[in-house]
């Protein structure tokens, strides 16, 4: 039974992510994202129909599981796009990380000038790396894992919805700059997004992502102490 209901649970999901990216490549219109709408659309049935959590990941976990294959799969378009690194590897470097440190204080100090809960703002800070590295930093800094991955998610689908928006507006028209800004501030997801844009767009957001995961692994939980300490 739980393999039938596994299949049926994985199915359902490819289906629907299937449909709402046809979808948005259709209209090309930013809130509808594939992320965003087949998540919307996944608690919407999963509420409707009473089903929680738990029973979703009986198929759901196995979805997860091709995000490390998937990262890894990010690989080859950063070898065919190696020229681009060492020429800018220096300023893409001091980017992310500059990137990765505002994102961590920004989350935390606004959380702190909010006066929300602390539970909270530890969960909130590495909001902008991937769930598993996300939820590392939250049991490094006793936090709630399981909160971490929630804002690692709104974190992801905000950056691919209004990621663009932003970066038109701010006048940010460099591959480099576009690549960066998504894989730091987006991780997968907003990768994701950079590929859309170009294979070099993606390239770079790749490297920005992981090297944005290390930044916050390494700073995430001394930022944490430092400032609410201060």
């Amino acid at each position: 039974m739980n393999v039938l209901w596994a299949t049926v649970i994985i199915l359902a999901t490819i289906v629907i992510y299937v449909l709402m990216k046809r979808v948005y490549e259709q209209y090309r219109f930013p809130l509808l994202v594939p992320t965003a709408t087949t998540t919307l659309i996944l608690v919407v049935l999963l509420l409707f129909y009473h089903i929680d959590y738990k029973q979703y990941m009986v198929g759901g976990k196995w979805i997860g599981e091709l995000l490390g294959p998937a990262v890894v799969a990010l690989a080859y378009p950063l070898f065919k796009n190696k020229h681009i690194l060492k020429k800018y590897g220096f300023s893409l470097s001091l980017g992310v990380i500059g990137g990765a440190l505002v994102g961590i204080f920004s989350g935390i100090y606004l959380s702190v000038l909010l006066h929300i809960d602390l539970t909270f703002i530890k969960a909130l800070a590495p909001k902008s790396v991937t769930s598993p590295v996300a939820m590392d930093v939250a049991m490094m800094t006793k936090s709630s894992p399981s909160l971490a991955a929630v804002y690692v998610m709104i974190a992801g689908i905000s950056g691919a919805v209004f990621g663009n928006i932003l970066l038109k507006y701010c006048h940010v028209n460099h591959f480099v700059g576009i690549g960066a800004a998504f894989g730091t501030g987006a991780h997968g997801i907003g990768t994701a997004k950079a590929l859309e844009l170009g294979e070099e767009e993606g390239a770079i957001s790749s490297v920005a992502m992981t090297l944005s995961a290390v930044v916050t692994v390494l700073l995430c939980p001394a930022a944490i102490s430092f400032i609410l300490n201060a």
